[in-house]
């Protein structure tokens, strides 16, 4: 039996669109980059916690400007059922510097797109940032 888990997770471009934030994350003894966010808690939205996990993440002050896409996985080990909800967002204020209560990023910053696709390709849950706005997507990823 799985149990649900929704993530909200920020796509923030500079305004070329050629760079996203970024966050390294360590798991255990491993470290992996991710666009900065993370579980919803009980009783918040999805906007809420992407505007929390972005500021604790990045030390970035964020709005979201629409919905990017929504992808779906299940995680064998943890038995997680996860929604994953990416948003565009852009900077209201703040500075780039992690601020991480849980002390799980090592370090953010600005990552070219092409880059940031290389390291995606890597994880077991792909994305693929494009730099065309395209109508939302979703994708079902299947059990990791």
């Amino acid at each position: 039996m799985f149990k649900r888990v929704d993530v909200a997770i920020a796509l923030i471009r500079d305004d070329t669109g050629e760079q996203v934030v970024m966050v390294k994350n360590k798991h255990n003894s491993e470290a992996y980059w991710s666009l900065p966010g993370g579980a919803v808690e009980p009783g918040e939205t999805l906007e809420q916690a992407v505007k929390r996990e972005t500021k604790e993440e990045s030390g970035l002050d964020i709005q979201i400007e629409g919905l990017y896409s929504v992808r779906e996985v299940f995680f064998k080990e943890a038995g997680d059922h996860a929604l994953l909800v990416t948003f565009e967002a852009s900077i209201v204020g703040g500075e780039l510097q992690s601020s991480d209560p849980d002390e799980e990023i090592m370090e953010v910053r600005w990552v070219p797109v092409q880059t940031a696709n290389e390291w995606f390709a890597k994880l077991p849950v792909r994305m693929t940032i494009s730099r065309e706005h395209e109508m939302p997507r979703y994708s079902f990823h299947g059990t990791v």
